[in-house]
């Protein structure tokens, strides 16, 4: 399901649904709102976040992506808070179970890819971690703005990677548990927001091509860096999800 890029002051203007984004970064988050939104055929128009806006930031409430509003509701930041709109919105087809302990399940995996100490936020401290020390990762400019945005502790920079690949051997182990077993998703049978995130987070360590994502170069760089462990861990099953899922449930080539 395609959408537009409309002007801020557009975007302020109207109703439905709109997407404050990225610009010229699949910002997993970012792009897991956009999939939960085609998925679910919900209309929207996206803004790409300009930093030096002040109309911007008051109406968004903040200088960050991704930020959803609906109609004159309050912006909506959280990964939970823009999942549950869009389950609002559109129940079918759901993308967390009624079934209560398979929707406990798949809301504690898609924290585990999207929340704090997540792997989204992990792998993006080990970026900047790698970048301020001259290890390849974001640019100094932006690891130093990102770190200081995020909370990273050099201290802390060896535990990064710790972190990312104990989340990688889990999600690799959970996927590997169903696919024993015949089924495809996360969840069995049942498609849920944790592959949606999976499919998106994998493209921190491993991009789309350029045909199907045409990204900034330097983050391209910083997310396709891989130590030895971290590349050991990048479970190549995590790879074939994350595929499967672009080919039969999300869009390509992304907009950025």
């Amino acid at each position: 399901m395609t959408f537009e890029y409309i002007s801020i002051e557009e975007a302020i203007e109207r109703d439905g649904t709109r997407m404050l984004v990225v610009g010229n970064v699949p910002s997993p988050w970012g792009e897991a709102a956009k999939g939960i939104w085609h998925i679910k055929r919900l209309p929207f128009a996206a803004v790409r976040l300009v930093y030096d806006n002040d109309a911007l930031k008051q109406w968004a409430g903040q200088r960050s992506g991704p930020v959803v509003i609906h109609d004159r509701e309050v912006p909506r930041s959280g990964w939970a808070e823009i999942l549950m709109l869009a389950e609002r919105l559109a129940p079918i087809p759901a993308l967390l179970p009624l079934e209560p302990d398979a929707r406990a399940r798949a809301l504690d995996l898609a924290d585990k890819f999207c929340g704090p100490g997540g792997l989204g936020w992990t792998r993006r401290l080990q970026n900047v971690h790698a970048g301020l020390n001259n290890a390849g990762g974001f640019s100094e400019r932006v690891a130093a703005y990102l770190g200081k945005k995020y909370g990273y502790d050099p201290a802390q920079g060896p535990s990064y990677g710790a972190r990312v690949r104990q989340l990688l051997g889990e999600f690799a182990a959970a996927l590997r548990e169903q696919h024993a077993a015949g089924k495809p998703y996360y969840l069995g049978d049942t498609l849920s927001a944790a592959d949606v995130y999976s499919a998106t987070f994998t493209g921190m360590f491993r991009p789309l091509p350029e045909a199907q994502c045409r990204m900034d170069p330097g983050i391209r760089r910083a997310f396709e860096l891989l130590d030895a462990g971290t590349a050991a861990a990048l479970d190549p099953l995590l790879i074939r999800h994350r595929d499967m899922m672009y080919a039969e449930h999300l869009e390509l080539p992304l907009s950025l």
